[in-house]
C-alpha cells in the first residue's frame, strides 16, 4: 500500500467534493474560497464517508500503485486551496529594487534599465509590502491552486535570481542561498612581477 496513497484525507466544513464519469474522472471541489475542477486517472476510485475522503486502487501493479500517491495528493491539494488558499512569499534583496501593484499587476524595479510588469495568472492575487525585521521588500502569492501559486512564484524568481556572492536577488521566504567568498587582493603589497 502507498504511505501516502492510503492516508485518509479530513473534509472540513463547507466543502463539497463531487465526482462524476466513467472513462475520465472529474473531480470538482467546492469550498469557501472558490471551486476548483480536475481530471484524474479513471482507474482510481474516490470514497467519501462521515466527512472523510479516500483514495482507492484497483490492483498493486506499478502503475496503480505509482497513481495512487499521485491522486491522493492532488485530491488533498485542491481541498486544502478551496478551504483555506495558498501563499508564497518571496524576499526582494538588493538596493533600489523595489515592487508595486498597479491595479491587478505587479510592476517591479531590479535593477535593469527598465521596470518589470507581471500579469498575474488566472486565480493569482499580489500582495505587495514590506518585511519588518529585514525591511526588505517582499511580494506574496496568494491563490487557490497549488499549482498554479508555485507556477507564478517561479516565473517571479527568475527575473532575478539571488547570486552567491551579495546573496541580491529575488528568493522565496526560508530559501538559504549557498554563499561564495569573493575575490581577494594581496595584502600589502602592488601585486605583480617580483624582481
Amino acid at each position: 500500500m502507498s504511505r501516502i496513497g492510503k492516508l485518509p484525507i479530513a473534509v472540513p466544513s463547507g466543502v463539497d467534493i463531487t465526482a462524476n464519469g466513467d472513462e475520465v474522472v472529474t473531480l470538482i471541489v467546492k469550498g469557501p474560497k472558490g471551486t476548483l475542477t480536475r481530471v484524474l486517472p479513471a482507474d482510481m476510485k474516490i470514497e467519501r464517508e462521515d466527512g472523510v475522503v479516500r483514495v482507492l486502487r484497483p490492483t498493486d501493479s506499478d502503475r496503480h500503485r505509482a497513481l495512487h500517491g499521485l491522486t491522493r495528493s492532488l485530491v488533498s491539494n485542491m481541498i486544502t486551496g478551496v478551504s483555506t488558499g495558498y501563499r508564497k512569499q518571496l524576499d526582494i534583496i538588493g538596493v533600489g529594487y523595489r515592487a508595486q501593484k498597479e491595479g491587478e499587476k505587479l510592476v517591479l524595479s531590479l535593477g535593469f534599465s527598465h521596470t518589470v510588469t507581471i500579469e498575474p495568472l488566472s486565480g493569482i492575487s499580489f500582495e505587495v509590502g514590506q518585511d519588518t525585521a529585514t525591511r526588505a521588500p517582499f511580494v506574496g502569492v496568494n491563490g487557490i491552486d497549488k499549482e498554479t501559486v508555485g507556477q507564478q512564484s517561479a516565473v517571479i524568481r527568475a527575473l532575478r535570481p539571488p547570486e552567491p556572492y551579495k546573496g541580491k536577488g529575488i528568493k522565496y521566504k526560508g530559501e538559504i542561498i549557498r554563499r561564495k567568498a569573493g575575490k581577494t587582493g594581496k595584502a600589502g603589497g602592488k601585486g605583480g612581477k617580483k624582481k
